[in-house]
């Protein structure tokens, strides 16, 4: 399993803290996020990682390196300027086979190598990390059967995803389903109701401090 994971932005809503170090970088539990997100995809079978980063990309390239630390491979892919949530890819060279994209600042339970086994078995172009919550969020929502699930900000895609990405300039998640969508193509979600967190706001951010000790263990730390 190999993985993209979307360190490029510059953390706004976290600011003044986010102006000072990267938002991979800020800490949970004396490590920083990305840290934690590195250790569980290399304890689920992931070898090679693509940090994609722009904002202070120095400094997450001086902490990570070529990740020998975590046992993984890790190269990088740099935004000269914004690329948006999906566009990213593009830059990357060698996507032959199915990859996990994932934003960097997402606290979660969630089983990788599972959610890539359940992208095989429902064999479309993509697959969404989707989990149910009740509160108004900053995030896409999926709404089945009457039920509401939110983006995860996980997302498994199949290499045919970079045709609809192309050259674009700038590209969002959103605007890629619909682009897959449009062209017949099929867009799997995956329910997901373990624990989950965007650490990308202050109010969340001071709920994953509290919660991080307890929960430990679930991240395969």
């Amino acid at each position: 399993m190999g993985a993209i994971i979307l360190a490029g932005g510059k953390g706004i809503r976290l600011a003044p803290l986010s102006e000072v170090i990267p938002k991979p970088l800020i800490p949970k539990g004396g490590r920083p996020i990305l840290e934690i997100v590195n250790h569980q995809l290399k304890h689920q079978g992931c070898r090679h990682i693509t940090l994609a980063v722009g904002y202070m990309s120095d400094l997450i390239q001086a902490y990570f390196q070529e990740g020998s630390r975590w046992g993984v491979s890790i190269d990088y892919s740099v935004e000269s300027e914004p690329l948006g949530t999906a566009a990213p890819p593009r830059q990357i060279s060698g996507l032959d086979r199915t990859y996990l994209v994932m934003n960097a600042d997402v606290l979660t339970n969630i089983n990788y190598a599972k959610l890539l086994r359940y992208h095989k078995k429902h064999q479309g172009s993509a697959t969404i990390g989707a989990y149910e919550r009740q509160v108004t969020i900053d995030h896409g929502v999926i709404i089945r059967n009457g039920r509401r699930h939110i983006s995860m900000g996980v997302y498994v895609f199949e290499p045919e995803v970079l045709d609809y990405i192309g050259n674009k300039a700038y590209l969002d998640f959103p605007d890629l389903v619909k682009l897959l969508l449009g062209a017949g193509k099929m867009v799997n979600y995956y329910p997901f109701s373990g624990y989950w967190l965007d650490v990308g706001r202050h109010e969340d951010y001071a709920k994953a401090a509290e919660e991080f000790e307890a929960r430990k263990g679930e991240f395969s730390l």
